[in-house]
This record gives C-alpha cells, structure tokens and sequence, in this order.
C-alpha cells in the first residue's frame, strides 16, 4: 500500500490518466452492457416466490388496465354528465394504438362514481411512455368537463408518476448533496482545492461503480435501488477516505515533512485507516449475502463495488493528485476559515469536552453507555413489514386517484394472488376448484364483494390464476388474517383436492409476510457472519483482544440507538409533519438488516481512524490516558467532519418522497451523529481510559506483530521509537 502510494506520488500523471481511463472504461463498459434488472420472480421469497414462479411459468400475456375514475367534487354526481365525460374518453381512446380494449362504463353500488376499463397492449416493458396518449387524453376530458373530477390511475400510471417522482427526488438529492458536501469540506479545509478534491474522487468512485454494477448484473439480476444505494454510499465513504487522508498529509506537511514523505506517511497511517475501514465495510456487506434475497445480495454487491472503488481511489490517484498540487493544494484559501485550520494552532475545543470524560470515566461511561440504551429501547417494540400502494407518497396525486378507486370499488384494490399448476388433464377440476374458492371467499365478510371470478389460463392449460381481492389495503391485519384463511383452510379444502395440483398463494399481502419471514429467519446468521469476521478483522488489524471486543460492542450500541429513534419516528406520529409522511406502524422490511450491516461497515471509518492514532501515539510510549488525549484530540477535527458531511448526505434522503429512502437517511444519519459523538467522544476514550494496560492485550502470537508496527510508524515519521505501550 505504501510503495503503490509512493509510486503513484512519484508518476502523478501516469496516476492520473490511469484513474480517468478506468472510471471511462467502467462507464463506457457498463452503458453498452445494459443493465439486467430482477424481476418479481427474483426477488419473491417463500410462499410468495413459489406463486410468482408458478404465474411465471404460464407465460400469460401482460395485462396493463387503465382506470379512469368520474366522480363528483363534491355533492351527488349527475350520472348523464358522468356518462358524456365517460364517452368522451372512449372515443380518444379509441383513436389510440396503445389501447387494445374497452369495458363498458361501470357504475359504484353507491351510485356516487363510474368508470371505465381500458386494457393497454403489452409488454410492460415501455409501459410508462405508452400510457401518456391516455393521460393526455384524460386530462382534456377533465378541461372539457370541469365539474366533474376525471381520474385516471392503473399500473402503467402509478409506475409513470413514481418514476418521474423519484427522479425529481434524485436530482434534487444529487443537487443538493454535491454543494453541501463542498460547504462543509471548505470549512473543515479553509481551501477550495483541499474541498473539491474528496468530492471529485467520490463522483468518480460512484460513476465507475454504477458501471462496473451493470456488468455484474449479467451475473446476479440488480435490483431497482441498486444506483441508489451506490450514489448514498459512494458520496459519503468517498469524501471521508479523501478526507481522513489529506488531512493527515496537511498535518505532517505542517510539520516540516515534504510532499512526498507527507503523502507516504499519510499512506502509513491514514492510508492503512482507510483500507482497514473499507475492507470491513466489504465484509459487514458479504453479511447480506447470506441472507438468501434477491435484494439484498443486490445491494451488497453495489455498495462493496463503490466501496472497492473508493479504496482503490484513495490510495492510488488521491496521493498523485496531493504530490502533484504540493501545496497549492491550501489554495484559494478562504480567508479567516483557513486560519481556524492550520495544524499549529493548539486545539482548545476537544481538549475541553474530553477532560470530564478522562478525569471521570466511569461516570461518563455509565451515562453515555445509559443514555444509548434508553434510546435502543423502543427498538423492542419494532414492526416490520413491506411497502403496499397504500404506503405511496400521498402528494403524488395519481395515489389519490387510487384511494377513490379503491373506496368506490374495493375490488380493484389489493388481492391475493392464488396460482396453480397442475397437468393439462386436471384443467377442468382446477378451473371448477378455483370458482368454489371464489365463491367461498366472497361469501366471507372478511373478503371482498366484487364481480365473478376472472381466472387466466395458460396457454397449455396447465397454470390458472385467480385473484381474490380484500377489502383493506395489504399491510393491514385483517389482510393478514384473509391471507391465513386462504393458505390453511380455502385453498387446502378446494385446490388441494385436485390430484396433482401444485399451488401457492401470492400478492402483496403475502409479499409483506413471506419477505419478513424470511429475513426474521436469516437474520441471526447475518449477524453472527459480520460480528465474527468483524471481530477477526479488528483483532488482525489492531493485534488487540480487548480493541476488537471494544469495537464490537460499541458497534452494537450505535445500531440499537439507530433502531429506537426510527421506530421512535416512524412508528408513531408526531414526526409525519416533520418529514412529510403518513406512519403505517411499522419500518419497511429490508431496512432493519441494511442498516445494521451498512452500520456496522460504516462506524468503522471513526472507529478505526480514532483507534488508529491512539495506538500510534501508545506505540510511541505515552500511557493510555494520554495517548487517548492525544489520538482523539488529533482526529477529532476529520471525524467531525466526515461525520458531518455523511449526516447531511444521509439526510438529504431523508426528504426524499418514499417512506423506505425516509427512513434510511433518518437511520443512518442518526447512527453516524451518535457514532461521531457520544460513541467516539464519550464511551470510546472513557472505555479505553478504565481498561489502561488491558487495551492492548493480545494472545502471544499477535504480540510480534506490535513492535513491527511501531517501527513502521517511527520510521515513516523519522522519530525515535518509545519503550513500549503503557
């Protein structure tokens, strides 16, 4: 690491054009490959994954209805009205090629809205632009109608509105995130070179690996929140590696070292800091790989590609670009901030809050250590549970629209999926069993009233399909408990006595319940993978017991306070005006693991970064109690402000408009707050302060290891190597 550091800061132009050409390839590469994006059938678990094979199975045709909704503002509607509007849009859409079908207008029980049926020409593929002649022609139907309300919603329609949704809602992040992150990298480097240069290398890091993301998906389907979750990680490890390493190069170029030997001790120190960091980041995310989800094993190869990437970056095309601007990198200072960052200036503030914490730590532990176990505690009481159409952003106005269509006609809302598969032979007694379950379950109040079965039929005749709506969205409990009655009573006592018959039950319901399920059962496994193999990590690279120890629990203290505040949050009220959402009771399903592996990867920047020079200053002879004062006084200005631009990066998807980016960003910046503060500025030195001597204990054949490091260190920074550790 140190030699490809030096020699990177020796060819700096060699360096550089080798970055450019590899983010150029990666982006080039992965734009003519495409990108393969996973399909229901690859994401589905369970029950659930075995209906949505089945339907794939019969290779039905796509089905995309349109809906378009008359209904009254306010008031009784005046039917004759409603019917011209109704024919109006029958008569546009007529005209439209994407149109292959029309139902005949339908009239609610009640009288008080009708609609009409459209059926698109498929595939789904495309479907987005296809529906926008019907938009259109709606929305002129609505102009010409002005008293009455002229809807129109239906898959093609929410996919378009969430599309557009979500893009506004990215380039905003991405506005947003990049000036930010150069506001507070100005004010942590008083220099504008110094802040522009992390951000360059995270963009860059992002760019290569939403490439190299596409080429993987060849391999492994991607999921749709895969660009995402890299651009989210990418800004935020990008910017702290640069950061961790310029800083320490400053600091020992204030010292009187030359660019170069500047650049290659901050390759010793930080540099390592920064390996360490990413490889554990890797390894907390190879913890999702076991979590046998489509989603998940998605995820976590895109945020170990983008973490790779900004590794890679940081110790080979950031020290040529510090060798190559020398010290026109402090240029254009900002006047007045620049003085505030100068490393001979005597720091006042850090050196303040941590003499309480030095001069009691016992108290300090027990009240920080006390402090996140209270605010762990709600974590208790978390639900889990997928995302629904009843979960859409309410300010999207096509949700609306589907909130009147669901309340007028409750059969077009949620429904359970039930798929069967059986010889071509038993077609008949499939179909026959499928029409005594549908009478069965709307004979049940707990079911919903509606039109006659409409089942499908493949092709061969081997799979039929039949969907049994609910009256209540999916998430709800009585959604559950119709879910319950199809899978052990309705379906067993119909379907299952067909000789034959392979069947299971889908839907979103059953998505929500399934996908829980299994994640609850994965679970332990994940976290016993990334608590091990992050224990053996920080005992390899600290050579300590006590450290690796230290790191984990301190860890798991940071993940729990992270789970309380957002069932704090999100599962209750009070903060819905706050954060422009409407609380469904429970945190999304994928949320609870995602964040504790990405956690668990993430504190370890602070952690290893802080730890990393406390033990080189007790390397260097100062007893714990010191060498504590002087590692965290040292770092404290780098993790403050990594820690800072990664809380405003996390937050910013926190306004985003779908409830599962809400609560990521609020999860994520709420752990790294904490993390950056009452973890690494209270419980850490105090914890390391009572333990003294025992900080560094190891098992003999890690104990050789300890002195090569100190020397490594003095010989990097041409200083006299101490008696030992104290």
């Amino acid at each position: 690491m140190i030699r490809i550091a030096r020699w990177s800061a020796e060819h700096p132009w060699r360096a550089i054009a080798g970055w450019i050409a590899f983010i150029a390839l990666c982006a080039v590469v992965g734009g003519v490959a495409g990108t393969r994006q996973q399909t229901d059938a690859d994401e589905a678990v369970g029950e659930w994954g075995h209906a949505e094979r089945i339907v794939q199975h019969g290779d039905f045709p796509a089905k995309i209805i349109e809906n378009v909704l008359v209904t009254a503002p306010s008031g009784s509607l005046d039917r004759g009205r409603a019917d011209a509007a109704l024919a109006d849009v029958g008569h546009r859409f007529a005209g439209l090629p994407a149109v292959i079908r029309q139902d005949k207008p339908l009239p609610s029980t009640d009288g008080r809205a009708v609609v009409l049926r459209a059926q698109m020409a498929g595939p789904t593929d495309g479907m987005t632009d296809r529906v926008t002649p019907l938009l259109d022609a709606t929305a002129a139907v609505q102009k010409a109608y002005p008293d009455l309300r002229v809807d129109e919603v239906g898959d093609a329609s929410i996919e378009r509105a969430m599309d557009a949704t979500l893009g506004h809602d990215f380039d905003h992040a991405e506005k947003l995130s990049i000036p930010i992150s150069l506001a507070i990298l100005v004010l942590a480097f008083g220099a504008i070179l110094a802040a522009g240069v992390p951000v360059l290398l995270a963009l860059s890091s992002v760019a290569a690996a939403i490439g190299l993301s596409a080429l993987v998906s060849h391999l492994t389907p991607v999921s749709d929140a895969m660009s995402s979750v890299i651009l989210l990680i990418g800004m935020a490890v990008g910017i702290d590696y640069s950061l961790f390493y310029i800083r320490r190069a400053r600091e020992e170029r204030a010292r009187g070292a030359s660019t170069l030997d500047a650049v290659e001790i901050a390759a010793a120190t930080s540099g390592r800091a920064v390996v360490v960091s990413g490889v554990t980041v890797g390894v907390a995310m190879a913890g999702m790989l076991l979590s046998e989800s489509a989603i998940f094993i998605s995820l976590a190869i895109g945020t170990m590609l983008v973490v790779a990437v900004a590794v890679v970056g940081s110790i080979t095309v950031l020290p040529a670009v510090l060798a190559k601007l020398g010290r026109w990198v402090d240029r254009p200072r900002v006047p007045l901030i620049y003085r505030l960052t100068l490393h001979d200036r005597k720091p006042r503030l850090w050196p303040a809050l941590l003499r309480p914490v030095l001069r009691r730590p016992g108290m300090a532990l027990v009240i920080s250590a006390g402090l996140l176990v209270a605010l762990a505690f709600p974590a208790v009481g978390m639900h889990t549970r997928m995302l629904g159409d009843g979960d859409l952003p309410k300010s999207i106005p096509v949700v609306a629209s589907l909130d009147r269509l669901t309340t007028a006609y409750p059969s077009d809302g949620e429904s359970h999926e039930v798929a069967v598969e059986a010889p071509a032979s038993q077609a008949g007694a499939v179909r026959a069993a499928l029409v005594d379950l549908d009478r069965r379950a709307k004979a049940d109040p707990r079911f919903a009233a509606g039109e006659p079965a409409d089942i499908r039929e493949s092709a061969d005749h081997r799979v039929q399909v039949l969907d049994v709506p609910i009256p209540t969205s999916a998430n709800t409990d009585q959604a559950k408990a119709t879910l319950a009655v199809l899978r052990t009573t309705l379906l067993p006592e119909t379907v299952g006595r067909v000789t034959g018959a392979e069947m299971a039950v889908g839907g979103s319901t059953a998505a929500s319940v399934d996908f829980s399920h299994s994640l609850s059962s994965r679970l332990p496994w994940v976290f016993g993978f990334v608590l091990i193999l992050t224990f053996g990590l920080m005992l390899w690279a600290f050579r300590s017991v006590v450290i690796a120890g230290t790191a984990i629990v301190l860890n798991l203290l940071s993940v729990g306070a992270a789970y309380g505040l957002l069932v704090l949050v999100f599962q209750h009220h009070w903060a819905e005006g706050l954060l422009g959402f409407t609380s469904n009771g429970a945190i999304v399903a994928w949320i609870p693991m995602f964040l504790f592996v990405v956690l668990f990867g993430l504190s370890m920047d602070y952690h290893v970064f802080v730890v990393s020079r406390i033990r080189e200053a007790a390397l260097n002879g100062m007893p714990t109690r010191d060498a504590v004062r002087q590692g965290l006084t040292t770092s404290a200005g780098a993790v403050t402000s990594a820690a800072i631009v990664m809380v405003a990066v996390f937050s910013i998807f926190a306004t985003l408009s779908t409830m599962e980016f809400k609560q990521l960003g609020i999860g994520l910046g709420a752990a790294i707050l904490l993390d950056a503060t009452i973890v690494r500025a209270v419980l850490l030195p105090a914890a390391m302060t009572l333990l003294g001597r025992w900080n560094w204990w190891a098992p003999p054949f890690l104990r050789g290891s300890r002195r090569h490091a100190a020397g490594a260190v003095a010989h990097q920074r041409r200083v006299p190597i101490g008696s030992g550790v104290h």
